[in-house]
């Protein structure tokens, strides 16, 4: 089976900072995985390599045995601030994930992605006129609008307070029933990682290898206060080389 995602012997320098070196991962078809590491490791930037938005690297990428040349449609992203234009309606920022023919024409199209977020009857706001929370699931919605096969997500839940947290949690869960994308996520949230994910790829301190890998084999939906979730955070605690009191 062709990985979602391949990423073979991945370099990738900043001047004379080596921040990736020869890092190799797979991501299968569907799955939910997520990047952890410490700040500064290099998942944002691995996560732009993914989405062609960062060319100048080592190594070699692919999408569904595709190589990526640059940003392609096959690719969506979602980053940690929504970057919802403020002078479009909540209606016309998720038709602006839509390819320009489409958008003139694109009402069902937008209502049916707004009523998959959670988010009926918003199209006509602005977005200074959304929470935190409710601006993010009209980012996601963007993302979806053109029916990426692979789904990037850039932290995030990670400007939202911890109930909402858990709702965009679910959100993207229930997303992921709907749809079988491919999802990778990074986050800094261990319990975030080990509740979302199929596995979670443990990366080093700079310069950053792959570290480890963790299966999450709990069926969904999984109870977040489950203890093989609880010994699952001390194996990835411990893999994080977070030191105990």
């Amino acid at each position: 089976m062709t990985a979602a995602i391949a990423a073979d012997r991945i370099v990738k320098v900043f001047r004379h900072d080596v921040v990736l070196q020869a890092l190799s991962l797979e991501v299968r078809p569907s799955e939910i995985a997520c990047l952890i590491g410490p700040s500064g490791c290099g998942k944002s930037t691995l996560l732009r390599l993914i989405a062609g938005l960062e060319r100048d690297h080592g190594g070699r990428l692919a999408i569904d045995g595709h190589e990526v040349t640059g940003p392609s449609r096959a690719v969506g992203f979602v980053f940690q601030e929504p970057r919802l234009l403020p002078w479009l309606t909540v209606h016309d920022n998720v038709a602006f994930g839509l390819p320009p023919d489409q958008r003139r024409t694109a009402d069902e199209r937008v209502a049916a992605l707004l009523a998959q977020v959670q988010l009926p009857g918003a199209g006509d706001k602005l977005p200074r006129q959304l929470s935190g929370g409710m601006a993010q699931r009209a980012a996601l919605a963007r993302a979806l609008a053109a029916e990426p096969r692979v789904l990037l997500l850039d932290e995030p839940f990670g400007a939202v307070d911890a109930l909402t947290r858990m709702t965009l949690q679910d959100l993207m869960l229930a997303v992921w029933q709907r749809t079988r994308l491919t999802m990778l996520l990074v986050t800094h949230d261990l319990d975030e990682a080990l509740y979302l994910s199929d596995r979670v790829f443990v990366m080093s301190g700079k310069p950053s290898v792959l570290a480890d890998v963790i299966p999450v084999t709990l069926p969904r939906p999984r109870d977040r206060r489950a203890p093989e979730l609880a010994r699952l955070r001390i194996r990835l605690m411990d893999a994080l080389q977070v030191q105990r009191s």
